[in-house]
């Protein structure tokens, strides 16, 4: 079997992609109701426009509260043990989804499955932290962001052709944790052989700093507020120009993609950056969103999306692998509970926000949510870049 470097030692390659399969999970939750949403409507008439919003924000609003949970909880009760209770959940509300008959029933589902992701979202990343350390963690983390954002990709487009057969059949993207749960067993024999836990009251007296942590976490929340403008707002304008929706998927997919490739060449691009990585992911950011608001012909729009996926896809492991690194001890996954809440909270309030900015600017157009997220991107990179040492 062949042995994985760690950096302090060695893991085999099954629980590599034990970890790697966990990651995977972590952005599945609400994908399988957008491309049967408009069904719905004709499966259950009853039902009404709040009940299908509510099915596809409720996973994330619950995500919140139980990845701090979880991240409190991992201090006393042992990863594993812990990581096994989610993965259950998760699995547990994708078989029920099978047997829903009523839109309350799948409500409450939709609810069980944002706490089975909550409890796994951070464990994804800080078992990362947990096996590698140094140069093989920066590297690792690139990977796992790799993933995450290709999973999404991929089971959109399965689930978007499963919904053509039959309504009920996206949900089978919510039983990929029986993957996971059979590879639990070699994470465990890995965590065994490099005595991750040889000292318990080691790992409950460790300590996070919090000032520079506060100030990772804002920034993960204004990178994620501004590009959730691509998945929110993009489909409707590229429909005003007279898109269909195949043109919406391919290019979202691309941005996706483009959020992707960063992940698997991360320590090559942060070689080159240097100290400048946060400048350089809002730079990329403000670009790409700048430019679909000034040309909406397919060709720019893509070069767009690139831009912006590729000014995400770097930020988002560098900044996991620097919260890591502002904790010890069993509050690693504390500090990396609190920085990814941030993401599902940019989730929950971004159409809110953009409701709310073009209220107060009278901009209603429907390419009036990248101008307005241009501007922010603008004096966000001013101040970054005149604040040298924000994040220090």
């Amino acid at each position: 079997m062949k042995r994985i470097d760690t950096g302090k030692g060695y893991i085999t390659l099954w629980a590599l992609l034990g970890i790697w399969s966990v990651s995977a999970l972590t952005s599945l939750p609400g994908l399988a109701i957008s491309p049967i949403s408009e069904k719905l409507l004709h499966v259950f008439p009853s039902a009404t426009d709040l009940d299908i919003q509510l099915l596809t924000t409720l996973p994330s609003l619950f995500i919140i509260p139980f990845i701090l949970l979880a991240g409190f909880i991992s201090e006393r009760v042992g990863y594993i043990k812990l990581l096994y209770i989610g993965l259950v959940i998760f699995l547990l509300s994708g078989a029920l989804y099978f047997f829903c008959t009523t839109m309350t029933q799948l409500i409450v589902v939709s609810v069980l499955l944002g706490v089975g992701a909550g409890v796994i979202i951070p464990l994804s990343t800080a078992l990362i932290s947990r096996f590698f350390v140094g140069d093989e963690r920066t590297r690792q983390y690139g990977y796992v962001s790799a993933i995450t954002n290709i999973s999404l990709v991929v089971a959109t487009t399965v689930a978007g052709w499963l919904a053509d057969i039959q309504w009920r059949l996206p949900f089978v993207v919510y039983l990929l944790p029986l993957v996971s749960i059979m590879l639990v067993p070699a994470i465990r024999r890995g965590e065994v052989a490099q005595h991750a836990d040889k000292d318990e009251h080691a790992a409950l007296s460790g300590k996070i700093s919090y000032l520079p942590l506060s100030k990772y976490m804002s920034y993960y929340l204004l990178i994620t507020y501004l590009v959730m403008v691509f998945s929110i707002n993009l489909p409707f304008l590229l429909g005003k120009e007279g898109y269909d929706s195949a043109v919406s998927g391919a290019v979202l997919s691309v941005f996706f993609l483009a959020m992707m490739l960063p992940g698997l060449f991360l320590k090559r691009i942060l070689d080159v950056v240097k100290g400048r990585v946060l400048q350089f992911s809002l730079l990329l950011i403000l670009l790409g969103v700048a430019d679909i608001y000034m040309n909406r012909s397919v060709g720019f729009v893509i070069i767009g999306c690139i831009a912006a996926g590729v000014g995400y896809g770097v930020a988002q492991p560098y900044i996991y692998d620097v919260t890591a690194s502002l904790a010890t001890g069993g509050k690693v996954t504390s500090a990396l509970a609190l920085l990814m809440s941030m993401n599902y909270v940019a989730i929950v309030i971004s159409p809110f926000v953009v409701e709310y900015l073009q209220d107060i600017t009278g901009m209603k157009d429907e390419g009036s949510p990248f101008l307005i997220n241009a501007v922010i991107a603008f004096f966000a990179l001013l101040f970054v870049t005149a604040y040298k040492h924000f994040v220090k």
